[in-house]
């Protein structure tokens, strides 16, 4: 009986965590000229993606530097341009995930945004990932439109 109730509340909980939610999406253009990872020579590029499916239909604000971003959901990411120096990312859901994290003029750094089940709902990781994962993690995802 117990096994059936906890199998009955983690389907209940995978069924919140999946559904239909959308965010306003960048054009197909903007995401190409994002994915040439070019970078402006005084500044540094920041990638937060999430790349997984899990959790598809949750939203989940990005903040960088205090600043509200946009929302991501499965398969999309952000792009922030951004000065050198040191810079905080937050993650808001249950938890609020935070990074601290310094850039350099001219790189690309990029932040896997990871989805994890939470007690009553989603919660979030931020992890700096080095060029190689980011570049195949954003390739998988599609560009959201920033906050205004």
């Amino acid at each position: 009986m117990i096994r059936r109730i906890l199998t009955c509340s983690f389907l209940a909980a995978a069924a919140l965590l999946t559904g239909c939610a959308s965010v306003p999406m960048a054009t197909p253009e903007q995401d190409a000229a994002a994915k040439s990872f070019a970078v402006t020579a005084d500044k540094a590029n920041v990638y937060i993606y999430r790349n997984e499916s899990f959790g598809g239909a949750v939203k989940m604000p990005v903040v960088v530097d205090g600043k509200i971003v946009g929302d991501t959901l499965a398969k999309t990411y952000i792009k922030q341009e951004v000065a050198p120096g040191s810079h905080t990312i937050i993650s808001k859901a249950e938890n609020d995930a935070e990074l601290k994290f310094d850039v350099a003029a001219g790189k690309n750094y990029f932040v896997w945004q990871e989805v994890k089940m939470g007690i009553w709902m989603a919660r979030s990781a931020l992890t700096l990932v080095d060029e190689a994962q980011g570049k195949e993690g954003v390739a998988e995802c599609k560009l959201i439109e920033g906050a205004k």
